[in-house]
């Protein structure tokens, strides 16, 4: 998601937030995995979204793509403080694995319940 107010002609970095929370954007600093079309998810965000497909708790069902990678896939679904934005199942495993794998960030996956 872009902040309110940017130019979507010349979109800084500060500008691109994550679609889940809406507060932590590229230039932050924070580890962020993007999706298609410049949706994001941040660190923190996928923290939860790991929590909750680890311990079992992932259970929405909806008929509306996945904001990561605009799929309609049958897979359930994590929502996080933003309800418009959701991340199927397979998003919330790749991105956990990109981030874990990546020397540029000090993410882990966190420890099954």
């Amino acid at each position: 998601m872009h902040r309110e107010g940017a130019n979507p002609e010349n979109v800084a970095l500060e500008d691109v937030l994550c679609d889940f929370c809406g507060e932590a954007s590229w230039a932050a600093g924070a580890p962020c995995v993007e999706g298609h079309r410049g949706s994001l998810i941040c660190g923190v965000c996928l923290t939860s979204a790991w929590r909750a497909v680890s311990s079992g708790s992932i259970s929405e069902e909806t008929d509306e793509p996945c904001t990561l990678c605009l799929e309609n896939r049958e897979d359930l679904r994590w929502r996080g403080l933003r309800v418009e934005a959701n991340a199927c199942l397979r998003c919330v495993k790749q991105a956990a694995g990109v981030l874990h794998k990546s020397k540029d960030w000090d993410w882990v996956k966190p420890e099954r319940p």
